[in-house]
């Protein structure tokens, strides 16, 4: 056989596993798209008898708006308090890893962080219950005295220290593993080039990373904050073994507030009826807020996308 013939047989080789695994990809898209669909069907369908039931029926005897409001206000709280707390957090570790530490220090510090990730969420749960929160008393108290005409801070502080700030608090260490991670990737793609150019110019490390690795890492950075949400926002046993039930409130020091995905996982191996279309009403608005989120980040991302850092 001649090297034409050969190089022939190679191509059609090539070009048959090119649609194989473009007909692969095409089918495993699609059936996320199917199975997401489905999911958004069962949770509707299930849902239906709460939206026609009267409002005294529901949980609290006003309505499933009256109930579903303090669970979407709860956990969007306590997944705002777990950004502001894991972002600048996460970013700060990752650009330690990539580009200040030691290499030996950077590969153990990168596998401590991928650890982190491993780790069970009973574990943070039970961490955060019997440990943060007794701790957590005492300041608690202090901001009550001090800060308690900040509505955020209005005492009297929990005692047992289970209040929506040492949920958030549990759910930022969740998610400081998320964050982390990618955005120490995405500093590491960083074209050398870029940075090497912007040292040569006369720039500092500090100005370097602003100049050429933030804008390069932007629409990663927002990935990562988004998974990190969605994290947050999903999470059920470490914020039910954290937060104490209870309606909504507005302070943050006392207990009180629950969210969504804990109220689900607290409630659903009881409920039966009318109370298990409640909650089945409340994974399709968690979900629906999920949804929303993802949404939005992937509109900020393209917005960014044109900036590829290697043009």
């Amino acid at each position: 056989m001649t090297s034409k013939s050969l190089k022939g047989a190679n191509d059609s080789a090539g070009r048959a596993g090119d649609r194989v695994f473009s007909g692969a990809t095409l089918f495993a898209g699609c059936l996320i798209l199917l199975v997401l669909f489905a999911v958004a069907v069962f949770l509707l369908w299930q849902a239906l008898p709460t939206f026609g039931a009267p409002g005294e029926d529901i949980t609290g005897g006003r309505g499933f708006l009256s109930y579903i409001l303090p669970l979407v206000v709860g956990t969007v709280i306590a997944a705002f308090i777990a950004l502001v707390i894991a972002t600048p957090v996460g970013l700060g570790v990752a650009l330690f890893i990539s580009h200040y530490a030691p290499r030996r220090l950077s590969q153990g510090l990168g596998y401590l962080v991928d650890l982190l990730a491993a780790i069970p969420s009973v574990v943070y749960g039970a961490w955060g219950m019997l440990v943060l929160a007794p701790a957590l008393v005492g300041p608690y108290n202090w901001l009550a005295e001090n800060a308690g005409w900040i509505p955020l801070f209005a005492g009297p502080a929990s005692q047992t220290g289970k209040t929506m700030l040492t949920a958030g608090i549990v759910l930022s260490v969740m998610v400081l593993p998320i964050i982390t991670s990618l955005s120490r990737e995405i500093f590491l793609q960083t074209p050398k080039l870029h940075e090497e150019a912007a040292l040569a110019m006369g720039a500092t490390r500090w100005e370097m990373i602003r100049m050429a690795v933030f804008p390069f890492a932007r629409p990663g950075i927002i990935s990562a904050v988004m998974l990190g949400l969605g994290r947050a926002l999903g999470e059920t046993m470490a914020v039910a073994l954290v937060l104490s039930s209870g309606g909504l409130i507005a302070s943050l020091i006392r207990p009180g507030n629950q969210t969504i995905a804990a109220e689900i996982a607290l409630n659903f191996p009881e409920a039966y009826g009318l109370r298990l279309s409640e909650l089945i009403a409340a994974g399709l608005v968690l979900f629906l807020i999920t949804l929303a989120v993802n949404m939005i980040a992937r509109w900020i991302i393209a917005r960014h996308k044109e900036f590829s850092g290697a043009n």
